[in-house]
């Protein structure tokens, strides 16, 4: 048994027994401290069935932790595949209204790492602040960008588009998705709800078909430090992951779950084996 185990708490038993299964997920923002073999053991013992990354080890820069880790992609894919819990996720910084030159050279660092990964997606941002008419047509260069580099370096990675900065509605994403009606959609439910002032379920009937991961979280609206709300324990606070799940589930949702769960940004909160714990018990998966 690796010694990395020992760290977590045995995993909780089904707690949705009866219904469809959900894909859980983890992103390592919740216990970036921790190597590939240490977060896919916090997974394997949380019964999680992939992981999202952000960061390892303490750094966010996958690409130089990959290439002194790992040396090449292939043996990257080797290590995923020994742990035995699949990485569906490469967070990537890049910002659609925002990239800069650097940003998108940042961003293909990345890329030869996804493909050899197979089912993996790079994570980028939305980025703007209101989804103006100006920031879309910004996300649509940015996106014509990707594609011509895609369809001249041909692999199996592709994006997923975080809604994080101005896409919170599903009036802003459907005039997201006019502007780039491919984008597949990594929708953050809990900034919909916290964030735009959204029923949730409001959002997903707008772009249930193109959604393809999901992330949940829960916040009381008491402000941190860097937030006007405060980011608690599943189910301490008020999202309505209740009704979210049951729709997820009502579409036979096949993209990931992840409890995306920010303790790298903020330090306060309790641990990630704690919240997976907690997720479990309270059936938010």
């Amino acid at each position: 048994m690796p010694p990395a185990i020992l760290r977590f708490a045995p995993a909780a038993a089904p707690a949705n027994v009866g219904v469809m299964p959900l894909l859980r997920c983890l992103s390592s923002l919740g216990c970036a401290d921790l190597t590939l073999a240490e977060t896919q053991a916090l997974a394997r013992a949380h019964g999680v069935d992939t992981i999202e990354l952000r960061a390892l080890e303490g750094t966010t820069d996958l690409p130089a932790l990959f290439a002194r880790r790992f040396g090449t992609p292939a043996e990257l894919a080797a290590a995923v595949r020994a742990g035995g819990v699949p990485v569906v996720g490469l967070n990537a910084s890049l910002k659609l209204a925002n990239a800069t030159a650097a940003d998108r050279a940042a961003l293909l660092a990345y890329v030869t790492w996804a493909d050899a990964l197979g089912a993996c997606r790079l994570r980028v941002f939305d980025g703007g602040a209101t989804a103006s008419p100006e920031e879309l047509a910004a996300a649509a260069a940015t996106w014509r960008w990707w594609r011509e580099w895609r369809a001249a370096q041909p692999g199996p990675a592709e994006l997923a588009v975080e809604t994080h900065d101005s896409l919170f509605t599903a009036a802003a994403l459907e005039r997201f998705l006019q502007a780039v009606p491919d984008a597949p959609i990594l929708w953050d439910a809990h900034h919909t709800w916290r964030k735009g002032g959204e029923d949730p379920l409001v959002t997903w009937a707008a772009i249930r078909g193109r959604t393809v991961h999901v992330h949940i979280k829960d916040s009381i609206p008491v402000p941190s430090a860097r937030h006007p709300f405060t980011y608690v324990l599943p189910g301490d606070g008020g999202f309505p992951v209740a009704p979210l799940l049951a729709a997820l589930r009502a579409e036979a949702f096949a993209g990931p779950v992840s409890l995306e769960w920010e303790k790298l940004w903020h330090p306060y909160l309790p641990t990630l084996d704690e919240a997976l714990r907690t997720a479990a018990a309270r059936r938010w998966w």
